[in-house]
């Protein structure tokens, strides 16, 4: 019985497993063809987004902030931030368009959010990984401290990424008037990202206040991995945790709804 259990699991992940890969290259293919450097894309997006912003606050604010070097300070948060933004708005009318593919009795909605996640966190790693390397080869950005910590980090921050896009995509179905309001969303929540500064050099008043911000936990936490000793980082990794599961209880919920809505064709 266990066994028989055992093989259905299996057998239901591996068919899974390919339907999302499925749905990746479909998206790939789609948004940057098949010329030029491609999929490589997903990661020259975010990195030419973050290399800029880096290289306009050195010029306006000099070499280091706080003793920490200003172009791995931007780039470190910009890179993360992007993920949030891109996958919002991927996450937008993401069933209209792809509800005629719900003819395949084994794709379920969410597989169309988690494919367009998966393509931007993995262009958001690869923009990562590339910017510390070539960073640290010019000496603007350290060794990481704690490799463990900087992953949990940012694994954290992504799962309440995900999260967000499970509630934005059902509501973006849901109402046009909410759709509307979403960039606008994004732009208002960058504050509250953690992107421009550390939660140390605030007032204790305002420190209490950011921490209760998900994703100011997560960008804490990659800086702390990275920069160890050489700042004070808070965060609890319990509030990105907690919140990631209520809004994907949430998101679930509503794209359950949702679906009942959408016609196959």
């Amino acid at each position: 019985m266990a066994n028989d259990t055992l093989h259905k699991l299996r057998e239901g992940w591996g068919v899974q497993t390919r339907i999302i890969h499925a749905l990746m290259i479909r998206e790939l293919i789609t948004r940057f063809g098949r010329e030029n450097i491609g999929f490589l894309w997903i990661m020259a997006e975010p990195l030419l987004f973050a290399g800029l912003v880096g290289l306009i606050w050195h010029m306006t604010k000099g070499a280091t902030e706080h003793g920490i070097s200003i172009i791995a300070f931007v780039a470190t948060g910009y890179i993360p931030i992007t993920l949030f933004r891109h996958g919002v708005s991927r996450s937008v009318a993401v069933f209209t368009v792809n509800q005629s593919l719900l003819y395949h009795r084994q794709i379920k909605i969410t597989d169309f959010i988690l494919a367009r996640f998966i393509i931007e966190l993995l262009g958001g790693m690869m923009a990562y990984a590339f910017m510390a390397v070539v960073l640290i080869q010019l000496g603007e950005f350290p060794v990481p401290a704690n490799m463990g910590l900087l992953v949990a980090g940012w694994m954290l921050y992504s799962f309440f990424c995900f999260s967000l896009c499970l509630v934005i995509a059902p509501v973006s179905e849901m109402s046009e008037v909410l759709e509307k309001f979403i960039p606008v969303v994004t732009y208002i929540m960058i504050p509250f990202s953690g992107l421009f500064y550390l939660v140390d050099w605030m007032k204790p008043s305002i420190r209490d206040f950011l921490l209760l911000s998900p994703f100011v936990n997560g960008m804490e936490m990659m800086r702390k991995g990275i920069w160890g000793d050489d700042i004070v980082a808070h965060y609890n990794i319990w509030n990105p945790i907690g919140c990631a599961v209520v809004a994907t209880m949430i998101g679930l919920v509503l794209c359950r709804r949702v679906r009942r809505t959408l016609t196959i064709e």
